[in-house]
């Protein structure tokens, strides 16, 4: 590992010295933040943020949202099977459970589990843009952004255009998609379908994976617009390893549906949105795949959710504002039928305290049908030190309450529990943020201290996994990264982009003498991400990525991808990729032996 940090520390010295005397390069584009209710520049954001680019989207070797969110730092992307089939996300240590996904803002947290939460209804060809909010956002978007927040954005073109590809690989793997966008005057609209499938890269797993969305908006007058959003995937997968590795013949089907609708006002210094949202998600699982009657779980959940998000300008600064009605439903043969009713308020306020001061303060008030009221204040503070370099702190509180699995589960391997309370933290947060022409670095410390961490523990092989809350646990570490981009020369071979990161996360959980705990301890201790982009004049582009990760108590391991792009902009373009290059034998989750050395190609017709 000691090699690994001499060479960050060694080419961050670099990459400093070029942003500090290469003229040619450039400033990257500026970049805006929208939540809810505040929008903030990038460069003015006392947070941790790491965005990812259309291009990065098209151009990283990786075909689902799971596998490019992987190459991000800080995040511990641990993927059963691949494609998308299904995928924890956590932030800084913390658990999938604790990390909410969002769509435009709108929260896809799922009452029976998080396993669900990655689930994501939109097809890659219409994501945008990927915004990664590092740290506790339960200020911002309520209980489930414990961790962190991850908000999927998609955008509605002004003019006609339509995409198509198709791919296949190793392991029979084979897809397609389409995405047309197809204004009539005021009225926008966006659609896409795409098909993803494969025989498995080992026993019993081979899966099948089809989402259809479609989007809308109209403007109404200068000041007002309406959105619609509509969008539906179906996955059918075998889960060998997935949750147990009793029973290698496990299979599940989730159907995850999501439609919303949105009125948005902005005049003058006034903006107000008000929005309504329902997701199902529709689960069925078999311990044994063509045995239905040895043991099967039928989950449906039901989520409607109403709010009202506005901010307004004064001379005092920027008042931002909410309210929120949700209610969670569960269906389910092993879960019950339960319900449960969450309501919110939220208030905030971001001022300037002098030329190159910020200061943004809020409280976040939830009210659970279950326990009553919680509240969520938090503060950040940003300082310009010039130009380029920005300090800043904050702080904040995270809470989460146990999903109806934590809670209810009852299985051969898992058993729920019942007297669970809820997660609560503080976290701290401060550091530096340089942006001076094409060049982009951080550098980030974090500290989580937890009570009632709510972790799956087991006393022996042969018992079964039953989640408990831990006292104290506190999760603290140090994030850098470094990015830069060249500007365009001469030659025909161009070193277009390099980019380097390191995270270290440290954590005080100690198992108790015979005890076993499932995800606190596998968590990231290590992670190192490298990648560079070369182009050969404007047709061939290559990308190459590194990640070598540590996880407490496992072996560590080091993978590396590579994908080449042809024509990549113009009307017919292709690509090929390989994944794990140095195919090396790891695990990331659960049991799943992931695959080792595998390709990947296709082509890519656009019209505009």
């Amino acid at each position: 590992m000691k090699y690994y940090l001499i060479f960050t520390l060694l080419l961050l010295t670099i990459l400093t010295s070029f942003a500090q005397n290469d003229s040619t390069t450039h400033t990257l584009d500026e970049v805006i933040i929208k939540e809810n209710r505040m929008k903030i520049p990038f460069s003015k954001s006392s947070r941790n943020i790491s965005i990812i680019h259309r291009k990065e989207i098209e151009t990283t070797p990786a075909r689902s949202l799971q596998e490019i969110l992987s190459f991000t730092p800080g995040l511990d992307v641990r993927q059963r099977g691949v494609s998308g089939v299904q995928a924890d996300i956590g932030i800084r240590g913390g658990s999938f459970e604790q990390t909410l996904m969002l769509v435009n803002g709108i929260k896809l947290s799922d009452p029976q589990t998080g396993h669900h939460m990655v689930n994501i209804p939109v097809p890659l060809s219409s994501v945008q843009r990927i915004d990664v909010l590092k740290g506790p956002a339960s200020r911002i978007y309520g209980q489930n952004a414990y961790a962190g927040a991850i908000n999927i954005i998609t955008e509605l073109p002004d003019s006609f255009n339509l995409q198509a590809g198709l791919y296949g690989g190793d392991f029979g793997m084979r897809g397609g998609s389409f995405q047309a966008s197809l204004p009539v005057g005021k009225f926008k609209q966006n659609i896409a379908v795409s098909h993803d499938a494969s025989d498995g890269h080992w026993y019993n797993s081979d899966y099948s994976i089809n989402t259809l969305f479609y989007e809308a908006g109209i403007a109404l007058t200068n000041t007002q617009e309406i959105k619609t959003m509509l969008s539906f995937a179906n996955r059918d997968f075998g889960a060998n390893g997935f949750y147990t590795s009793s029973f290698p013949d496990q299979w599940e089907s989730v159907q995850t549906s999501l439609a919303a609708i949105s009125h948005a006002l902005e005049a003058g210094n006034i903006y107000l949105q008000t929005r309504a949202y329902w997701r199902s998600n529709k689960d069925e699982f078999r311990l044994k795949r063509n045995d239905p009657s040895f043991f099967q779980n039928q989950h449906t959940t039901n989520v409607y959710a109403i709010e009202i998000n506005g901010r307004q300008e004064t001379d005092f600064g920027t008042v931002g504002y909410g309210l929120e009605g949700r209610q969670e439903k569960i269906d389910s043969n092993n879960l019950g039928l339960r319900e449960r009713t969450i309501m919110g308020a939220f208030l905030e306020h971001r001022m300037n305290f002098s030329e190159f001061g910020d200061i943004r303060a809020g409280v976040y008030s939830n009210y659970y049908s279950e326990y009553g009221w919680k509240h969520f204040p938090g503060a950040e503070i940003g300082y310009q030190l010039n130009s380029w370099l920005r300090t800043y702190a904050n702080f904040g509180m995270s809470y989460r309450i146990p999903t109806y699995t934590d809670l209810y589960y009852v299985g051969p391997t898992n058993i729920g529990n019942d007297q669970l309370k809820p997660e609560k933290a503080i976290n701290y947060e401060g550091g530096f943020k340089i942006l001076k022409k094409g060049f982009r670095a951080e550098i980030v410390y974090f500290n989580r201290h937890t009570d009632n961490l709510i972790e799956w523990t087991r006393a022996d092989t042969e018992s079964p996994w039953v989640p408990q809350n831990f006292n104290e646990v506190t999760f603290q570490g140090i994030e850098t990264g470094v990015q830069y981009q060249f500007t365009n020369g001469q030659n025909d071979f161009k070193l277009r982009e390099i980019s380097i990161s390191y995270n270290f996360i440290d954590a005080n959980l100690i198992e108790k003498e015979g005890i076993e705990t499932r995800y606190s301890l596998t968590a990231l201790r290590h992670q190192l991400i490298t990648g560079l982009q070369l182009a050969y004049k404007e047709n061939l582009e290559l990308t190459a990525k590194m990640r070598y990760i540590e996880r407490m108590s496992l072996d560590p391991y080091l993978l590396l991808d590579a994908r080449v792009d042809f024509n990549r902009l113009k009307k017919f373009s292709f690509f090929a990729e390989i994944s794990n290059i140095s195919n090396t034998d790891y695990v990331e989750a659960g049991t799943v032996q992931m695959p080792g050395r595998w390709a990947r190609a296709g082509m890519n017709f656009r019209l505009k």
